[in-house]
């Protein structure tokens, strides 16, 4: 998200009269927490609340504080491609509001009161299974201790030897990435299209995991806003390819995947 671009759209919605503004929602993003340094002046700037959705940033930091614990409610994702996956669905959810807690602990449980029996609203079954939450409890320790750091390293190999190809991705000063993909930009869409389908012809998996921005969405279309730019959103989607990666990746391995870039490349021009 970028903060600029953030206040820009309150302050179009304020001036504009039809809506009030109530919170900001910001996404970390492939392993890095978005800027909440910038983002939390602007949110308390304008008096919003802030909700972080840190699905892809669990394990990240900035400076010594951790993703999932700058927003006023922050979420994280255990969905098995996520940095730390159970073995099926699952998340979290954590705030330092008590009473919002309790809500959220009601609400995952058809909306209970003081009795699972007792509904005293409507909610949703959200709970996290015995199962998926042992398997958590027991890869916590290593994604922690050793995991963060062997796909930091596999990550830096890939920046090294790629950097003179394709644009590689950046983490910002004082933040720490837990690196949910390692993604790439190439010089257009043709250039990204023709490497994907060669990369896949030699069995090695890769994604587009966004292929259009959320602004293209259909179910946002309504509440686009024409005075809005979206150029770098748009840019972004037609260029970017994410790699494989994971913490148990091999030097070789990583060789393996810039060589048949390098070939592929090299070859194009």
């Amino acid at each position: 998200m970028s903060p600029e671009s953030l206040e820009e759209a309150i302050q179009n919605v304020i001036q504009e009269g039809k809506l009030v503004p109530k919170v900001v929602i910001a996404v970390d993003l492939f392993g890095q927490p978005a800027d909440y340094p910038e983002i939390r002046k602007i949110t308390q700037k304008y008096n919003l609340l802030l909700l972080e959705d840190g699905a892809q940033g669990f394990g990240g930091r900035i400076g010594e504080k951790k993703a999932c614990s700058f927003g006023d409610i922050s979420t994280t994702s255990f969905f098995p491609a996520k940095p730390l996956g159970c073995y099926g669905d699952g998340g979290a959810v954590f705030t330092d509001c008590d009473e919002w807690a309790e809500l959220i602990r009601s609400y995952k449980v058809h909306g209970k009161g003081a009795d699972k029996y007792d509904n005293v609203r409507i909610g949703l079954n959200s709970r996290l299974d015995t199962v998926q939450a042992a398997v958590l409890l027991a890869k916590f320790d290593c994604f922690e201790g050793m995991e963060l750091n062997l796909i930091n390293d596999a990550a830096k190999q890939y920046s090294e030897k790629l950097k003179c190809i394709v644009k590689t991705p950046a983490v910002k000063n004082t933040f720490f990435s837990s690196w949910a993909q390692y993604t790439i930009l190439f010089q257009n869409q043709s250039q990204r299209d023709y490497v994907q389908e060669a990369l896949k012809k030699d069995e090695i998996p890769t994604m587009i995991y966004y292929m259009k921005g959320m602004h293209q969405q259909e179910a946002f279309v309504k509440y686009l806003r024409e005075d809005m730019v979206y150029s770098v959103t748009e840019k972004v989607c037609k260029r970017c390819l994410s790699l494989p990666i994971h913490p148990y990746m091999k030097e070789v391995d990583v060789i393996f995947v810039v060589e048949k870039l390098y070939g592929l490349l090299e070859g194009k021009k």
